[in-house]
């Protein structure tokens, strides 16, 4: 787990140092292209975990993004996607690993964006993304040299003693502190979350990039063509987790029926599972989604401010207590 940031994200990604560095940085990358920049850098969002800045150039429009420490891999690892499956996600513009600093062209409105997504756009997305990971499912090592965190099943068990162990010692009033009833509880789980683990690790389906936070808003249309985007979340994991945030925006909603969506995953694993192995797989990760989840999130708030703890610090505990409702 990361260790906690020696100042706050949001605090320095709104400093004037960082930001004349940021402007250096960011001129010098346009003018390798051969443009310039043509106004002032809008920084439009500012979090715990990333900031975004946009870039007008006489090019036309850029993004600029900073992650966090824990999710600076972003732009490494999406120069190496773009190399393996250059169809489904955009190239960076520029990238600078060390910092965990991006620049991207500007590719319009999302999917969500422009319409109000159908189930035919659904199944798209997570068909779309089921080729990016079976294209990148033997890259393992270069993955991972990015930062990307192995969270594949025999590291879960750990991971979860170790988050136990982490929220049980938290001051009381802290929101993701574990109180001994909820451990108590949750350590009864782990014989079956070894067990599950075990099965997860024997099936054919291998472990490969899980986007994380997978949804028709992180996802453009170009030529045509969906291209994925905003890895900050990713972890090499089992294939399956990557349905997890549609299935849990869906059922949420209940615009539209699941069984369509997972079924259109699976038609693109037909060749390595079938249908009843892939749902089978389906249920064992609502054991290991929740710790791999929680992980992101406790890594996330590493360098929040008061305010941002207060305002996302209990998801790392309500992830991690998921575990109860597989």
């Amino acid at each position: 787990m990361a260790e906690p940031f020696p100042e706050t994200f949001s605090g320095l990604v709104t400093s004037a140092a960082w930001r004349a560095d940021v402007e250096k940085w960011v001129h010098d990358r346009v003018g390798d292209h051969g443009h310039r920049v043509t106004g002032p850098l809008d920084q439009r969002r500012v979090c715990a975990w990333s900031t975004q800045i946009v870039v007008p150039t006489d090019a036309g429009r850029l993004w600029f993004k900073a992650l966090c420490p824990s999710m600076a891999f972003e732009p490494a690892l999406q120069d190496l996607l773009a190399t393996v499956v250059p169809h489904e996600v955009d190239r960076p513009y520029a990238i600078d690993p060390r910092r965990g600093w991006m620049m991207t062209v500007d590719r319009g409105q999302t999917l969500s964006e422009s319409h109000e997504p159908t189930l035919d756009d659904w199944c798209a997305v997570v068909e779309t993304t089921a080729d990016l990971q079976r294209a990148i499912a033997p890259h393992r090592d270069d993955v991972l040299a990015t930062g990307v965190q192995d969270c594949s099943p025999a590291t879960v068990p750990d991971r979860f003693d170790d988050l136990v162990e982490c929220f049980s010692g938290l001051p009381p009033e802290h929101p993701s502190y574990l109180d001994a009833d909820l451990r108590a509880t949750l350590l009864a789980v782990r014989p079956k979350l070894v067990d599950v683990c075990a099965q997860i690790a024997a099936s054919p389906m291998p472990n490969t990039v899980q986007h994380g936070d997978l949804h028709p808003g992180n996802v453009f249309v170009v030529d045509g063509a969906l291209r994925v985007f905003d890895f900050g979340d990713t972890q090499w994991a089992p294939a399956v987790e990557v349905l997890s945030v549609p299935f849990g925006i869906l059922t949420e909603e209940g615009r539209w029926p699941w069984r369509p969506v997972i079924d259109a995953f699976a038609e693109q694993w037909r060749d390595v599972v079938d249908v009843r192995a892939l749902n089978a797989m389906w249920g064992a990760v609502a054991f290991t989604r929740p710790v791999n989840r929680s992980l992101t999130w406790w890594n996330a708030l590493a360098g929040a401010t008061e305010e941002e703890w207060a305002e996302w610090g209990i998801a790392p505990l309500h992830h991690l207590r998921r575990v109860l409702e597989a």
